[in-house]
């Protein structure tokens, strides 16, 4: 990042952050992913310090701070080895509480907002489906009106914080005979009868858990409506873009985790009779991994830069989700390999990072729909213009 746009301000920040994870996170990470459960007084913990809050307003107990803040706790937790744990964190803050802050009500803002961010409750955003996958035009969950509650019935998978999380932001279909425009948000708690939760068991990412949900005949206040009735898809078409680029520093931070870590190793490590950083062949391979990542954080920092200034920049953002994902996956890869069999082996953390990272080029948006979106703008000269709050 540029001296000018990183001040001695957010370098205290960081130096914090490391310092809480250090004692609060990294004692617990080997058991949280064997338990495939984070414990949740990590969320309260992180409340009480800010670090859920903050570019949220102070009015909701947040720190209205700028979004580089934002930048470093990405990066920071991605040096966790676990990315089950960052990115159930990631969920709560970027990915589900900003639907509450830009449309929700002021009664949903005080009663599930303020203490999401305060770490007391764990939020989660119920999108994608069985038999639509990332196609949100074409969920079948639906939600009746039967007067002062909606009737919801369908179903939701690859949940993130879908199991122990206490509520979802839920794509549903209010006037499904509209398509993509009978779309609406409903804040839907966990605990709500004729909700259930099953755990997936997954590839990576341990730590979290992940599920997919069942509604049957779940009934939710009106008051629950999460804005107006039938505008959520572009709501969360206007959430997308902060979703990937978080990805996006997330997967590239990951990379940078396992190139040091690999780059410990190769100080330590000897064959025939030299420490493997002195093999050229693999000099040059970690030379320009450097130099990818290098790059990669380059244009990652601008999007950041654009992120701050209130750019609704769809072609950065989607430019950015899919190179860092693509590029950890490539860069992780190799890292495996300079371990050799080690690499194999669960003594070694590279060996989750290699599970982990698989996921990145599919959340938020496959590696192919960033092409295609890319594709959409530069051949078919698409103007993708913000969605507004009406």
């Amino acid at each position: 990042m540029r001296a000018s746009l990183l001040t001695a301000e957010h370098e205290t920040f960081r130096e914090t952050l490391r310092t809480f994870i250090r004692k609060e996170i990294l004692p617990h990470v080997d058991r949280w992913e064997q338990q495939g459960q984070i414990d949740r007084e990590i969320w309260k913990k992180m409340g009480d310090m800010g670090f859920m809050a903050l570019n949220y307003p102070e009015e909701y107990g947040g720190l209205d701070l700028d979004f580089y803040f934002s930048m470093i706790l990405c990066e920071e937790l991605s040096y966790c080895f676990s990315g089950g744990f960052t990115i159930s964190a990631l969920v709560i803050q970027y990915m589900s509480a900003p639907y509450l802050l830009k449309h929700a009500s002021e009664e949903l803002k005080q009663k599930y907002l303020r203490p999401v961010l305060s770490g007391d409750l764990i939020s989660a955003v119920a999108i994608t489906e069985p038999g639509a996958g990332s196609d949100v035009q074409h969920i079948k969950t639906t939600a009746r009106r039967e007067g002062d509650y909606y009737l919801v019935n369908g179903s939701k998978t690859f949940i993130t914080n879908g199991y122990y999380g206490d509520f979802f932001i839920t794509a549903v279909k209010t006037s499904p005979e509209k398509g993509h425009k009978g779309i609406s948000l409903l804040l839907i708690n966990r605990n709500s009868p004729g909700v259930t939760a099953t755990k997936i068991t997954k590839m990576g990412w341990l730590a979290s858990d992940t599920a997919e949900l069942g509604f049957n005949q779940v009934k939710v206040p009106v008051s629950h409506l999460i804005g107006e009735e039938d505008a959520g898809f572009k709501y969360l078409m206007g959430g997308l873009q902060l979703e990937r680029l978080t990805a996006a520093i997330h997967s590239l931070a990951t990379a940078e985790s396992a190139l040091d870590y690999t780059l410990d190793y190769m100080r330590q490590r000897e064959a025939f009779g030299r420490k493997l950083q002195e093999f050229q062949a693999l000099r040059h391979r970690v030379a320009q991994m450097v130099a990818d990542i290098t790059t990669t954080k380059a244009f990652i920092q601008h999007c950041c830069d654009l992120q701050q200034q209130g750019e609704y920049a769809v072609k950065e953002c989607s430019i950015a989700k899919l190179q860092a994902s693509e590029l950890a996956v490539r860069v992780v890869s190799q890292c495996l390999q300079l371990f050799g069999g080690y690499g194999f082996t669960e003594d070694y953390k590279i060996a989750r990072l290699y599970r982990d990272v698989r996921v990145g080029t599919i959340i938020g948006g496959t590696s192919e729909i960033m092409l295609e979106i890319i594709a959409k703008i530069a051949i078919d000269d698409i103007q993708y213009q913000p969605k507004t709050n009406t």
